[in-house]
């Protein structure tokens, strides 16, 4: 069953993270630090990238959620991720994996089949990586997807289903599932995908709501929604997408429980 998630659990979910101020500790693609960190920031969590293999472990155990992207891997930064990893499960924090270009390439295909193994919190990816991961065709381009987020669907609820996670599908409409029941957040604007980063720094996003978070399937679909919700906003006031990027850092700003209680009314 697939169901339009209510603005009522966005804005409560927003309610809570704005509460908690959560630390999140980013290790991200290296081309994206910048936007990510500006995002949470703006929405009203704190970003943090530690990334020595002598720090990981010690910070992840003391974050509010982590964040693996394999966007720009290489050996250290894998070694470097996997400490993390280990140390925020033995801490019970939980982890969100962005599985960048999986399916591409064998290296970090690999390295996220391993990650998968290791009781991440959620999963957010677009429909190739997604397909990828579940073991179907999932005919990606590099970080791009050829596939819409609707084809993924099964494949989400499979991946959900195996690893325990929360899986968002993300495209023109997000699908969020737990390997039973499926969320849909039918908002953005496709100006998001001209812009570097706003991928990457949306599953920033999906990290910090599962951080002190009661229930992680509302979480994820909420950090999915926010985003797609201020997506919309920026692309309505700016002029392309140099200016979407400030837009979009100060919709996520001005953003409200209030707001968003206002459009469930």
């Amino acid at each position: 069953m697939i169901t339009t998630l209510p603005f009522d659990i966005i804005a409560n979910e927003l309610a809570r993270l704005r509460a908690t101020h959560p630390l999140v500790h980013l290790l991200t693609n290296e081309v994206v630090q910048e936007i990510t960190a500006n995002v949470l920031l703006a929405v009203g969590a704190s970003p943090a990238m530690i990334v020595a293999e002598e720090e990981v472990a010690p910070f992840a155990a003391i974050s509010g959620a982590l964040l693996v992207n394999v966007g720009t891997l290489y050996p250290a930064r894998l070694a470097a991720m996997k400490q993390a990893v280990a140390a925020a499960n033995r801490a019970g924090v939980p982890w969100t994996l962005d599985p960048v270009a999986a399916g591409v390439l064998e290296y970090r295909t690999l390295a996220c089949r391993e990650f998968m193994r290791c009781k991440p919190a959620a999963i957010r990816g677009n429909a190739s990586e997604i397909l990828a991961l579940a073991g179907f065709d999932g005919s990606g381009r590099g970080v791009d997807t050829t596939a819409g987020s609707d084809a993924a669907i099964e494949a989400a609820g499979q991946l959900a289903r195996s690893t325990g996670a929360i899986v968002a599908v993300t495209g023109e409409t997000d699908f969020i599932t737990d390997g039973k029941l499926t969320w849909a957040t039918p908002w953005g604007h496709a100006v998001m995908t001209k812009v570097v980063g706003t991928g990457c720094a949306l599953s920033a996003l999906v990290a910090a709501f599962t951080a002190h978070a009661p229930n992680r399937f509302d979480a994820v679909a909420a950090a999915c929604a926010v985003a797609g919700l201020c997506g919309e906003r920026a692309a309505s006031t700016s002029r392309g997408p140099g200016s979407f990027k400030a837009d979009f850092l100060d919709a996520l700003y001005l953003l409200t429980p209030e707001k968003l209680r206002e459009q469930a009314a």
